[in-house]
């Protein structure tokens, strides 16, 4: 499967009766072969940019691909292949029927069977959607969108709507079906992110206000914003002053890097909450200071118990801190 790099820019305004008009404002480029995940909560935009890439909106402003203005261009004339949220696969169609759709639209196509063996369901071909089981499905609306030799494979959120063990078996064969192949997927979901993406672009208000690897905006979040929804606590240094370094007013760190030691403590909390999660527990934390209580989220193999006093250390080398203006 080849593909090409995604250079595109877009300043594009919406408006529709009886909502505030919303204004997307993002340049972001995908390298050959390299999945790079918008991530950010309900109403950033992030589907939003993603379907004005693919031509599905009408808007004012202008898109551009490698300088390339695609403003006016309808969605199967800009070379790239989408991936739906409940994969919209035709119900009337085979499964080699719906792989071949794009053949209508572009004269150069890969054969559907070839294409189905290469993903590994080609025993599927002439079966119909709705005989098929949620990974099969997945497969053959990725076929679909490959079939046209896309420039770029636009996915939004396709693992959303599924139960977790669905998800997390779909998830990892995405890993493996995305090798190689140039990607832009939208997702609010933080584990996906993590698993799937070369890159992460942080989405706030129609804006991207992070691009980097997981590792750095994961660790290395920008601002509060970035921290919080990445899921690291942030609190204020004036909560928290044993840590404080008076230059300042926010500190942020992930949960898995809260210690629950009182031969390291940097303070007292109370425990307020104790969660179960898989193989850990969520440990929420009550930190009692002179500007009230702040929570703290931490995660233990042996937790204590919902009113215990535990010491709390926050190790230095995972603290991010958020500097005055």
């Amino acid at each position: 499967m080849t593909s090409d790099s995604l250079d595109v820019d877009v300043r594009a305004r919406f408006t529709a009766e009886g909502t505030e008009p919303f204004t997307v404002d993002a340049e972001l480029s995908v390298r050959e072969g390299e999945t790079l995940v918008v991530l950010g909560p309900s109403g950033s935009g992030k589907t939003l940019l993603l379907e004005t890439v693919a031509g599905f909106h009408a808007h004012e402003g202008h898109i551009s691909h490698r300088g390339r203005d695609l403003t006016g261009t309808p969605p199967e004339k800009r070379g790239f292949g989408f991936v739906f949220q409940d994969y919209a696969l035709f119900p009337h169609l085979t499964v080699r029927e719906n792989v071949a759709f794009g053949s209508r639209y572009h004269d150069d196509t890969t054969d559907p069977d070839e294409l189905l063996a290469e993903l590994g369901v080609s025993d599927l071909a002439d079966r119909t959607p709705k005989t098929l089981s949620g990974g099969e499905q997945q497969r053959v609306a990725l076929a679909r969108s490959l079939a046209i030799h896309p420039e770029a494979l636009l996915l939004d959120e396709p693992l959303s709507a599924l139960d977790v063990p669905t998800r997390q078996t779909l998830r990892a064969d995405l890993v493996d079906l995305l090798d190689g192949v140039t990607s832009l997927y939208v997702t609010h979901n933080r584990t996906t992110a993590r698993a799937l993406a070369d890159r992460i672009a942080v989405m706030h208000d129609g804006q991207l206000v992070q691009v980097g690897t997981p590792e750095e905006v994961f660790e290395s979040p920008v601002s509060p914003f970035v921290a919080r929804f990445t899921g690291a606590n942030v609190l204020s240094e004036s909560a928290l002053s044993a840590v404080g370094d008076g230059e300042a007013e926010m500190v942020a760190i992930r949960p898995e890097h809260v210690v629950l030691d009182p031969a390291t403590a940097d303070f007292e909390a109370a425990v307020e909450r104790v969660v179960r999660e898989d193989a850990t527990f969520r440990v929420s934390l009550s930190v009692d200071s002179g500007v009230g209580e702040t929570t703290l989220d931490a995660f233990s193999d042996d937790p204590p118990a919902v009113g215990d006093r535990v010491g709390v250390g926050l190790p230095g080398r995972y603290l991010t801190r958020f500097t005055k203006m």
